[in-house]
């Protein structure tokens, strides 16, 4: 099998492609200076010229709606050259403005993001799911792991944090749909056979879990060591999606429980060999 993973400088590209390392004999990762993913030309000469059986689209510019719809349909508009393509989506499709416990795929369209990533995201799932062919739309919602930016998401941020003797810390609780990246990585493989019956799909553990609950898995992992600080003591809309029509046509998957998960990171992250860790990343 021949497979295309764009974006592998980001989060959830890199991680894609250290789990198919050795798992796919022709796995090709270009970086921006081998294929650079906005000029349309590059982009369709690569492509016909490949033929690749699968592409994993996980390229993205969260500060510009352009340039990820450029990516996109530079891709897009060789569908007749490649297999299938898989798009990394995201909940953020829904709206963050109208969020909604367990969203359905059926809730797409309902809202307009307002924001860059979550309009980006909208743009493309809404040209995935207008017109019928091989690209599918994964839409993943709370997803996590290492190499994605500690400065900014909840669970390795705390991670760091207290790997720096610091307090955990979170402006408001929160509901989440949290996927762990390994997961998503097994399930993309799990697809790659597939032929699927739908455009979208909603990508997540269908189980919620507050902050809160994430918090006190760090502190305990950590050695109860740090305080739990809650700036704000309202809730935050919950940010979780209901994954039954994945399951319906796929059958039932066996995801890593949150414990595991964050004691891997935990671990990773505290290996200076993998991170150098500056306490004034958190000031």
């Amino acid at each position: 099998m021949k497979v295309l993973i764009t974006g592998t400088n980001g989060f959830v590209g890199k991680n894609l492609m250290e789990y198919f390392q050795g798992r796919i004999d022709d796995l090709h990762c270009p970086k921006r200076q081998q294929l650079n993913l906005l000029d349309s030309s590059a982009v369709f000469d690569y492509i016909e010229e490949e033929q690749f059986d699968i592409v994993i689209h996980c390229g993205v510019n969260i500060y510009s709606v352009e340039e990820n719809l450029k990516m996109y349909f530079n891709l897009e508009r060789c569908s007749s050259f490649f297999g299938k393509m898989f798009c990394v989506g995201s909940g953020s499709e829904y709206d963050m403005r109208n969020y909604i416990p367990r969203m359905k795929e059926d809730y797409f369209l309902k809202n307009i993001p307002a924001d860059v990533y979550g309009f980006s995201k909208y743009v493309i799932a809404k040209d995935i799911e207008g017109t019928p062919r091989n690209i599918y739309n994964l839409r993943v919602f709370g997803i996590f792991g290492k190499y994605e930016d500690y400065r900014r998401r909840f669970i390795t941020n705390n991670i760091c944090r207290v790997l720096c003797n610091l307090d955990i810390s979170m402006n408001k609780n929160m509901y989440f749909d949290y996927l762990y990246v390994d997961d998503f990585s097994r399930i993309v493989e799990m697809l790659m056979d597939k032929y699927p019956i739908h455009r979208s799909y909603n990508i997540c553990a269908n189980k919620s879990i507050d902050l809160l609950s994430l918090a006190e898995i760090i502190r305990h992992i950590d050695g109860n060591r740090a305080n739990i600080i809650v700036k704000e003591k309202n809730l935050n809309p919950e940010y979780s999606g209901d994954n039954s029509r994945f399951i319906n046509e796929f059958g039932k998957f066996d995801y890593t429980n949150h414990e595991d998960a964050i004691s891997y990171l935990y671990n990773w992250y505290s290996d200076s060999k993998n991170i150098n860790l500056n306490p004034k990343d958190f000031s």
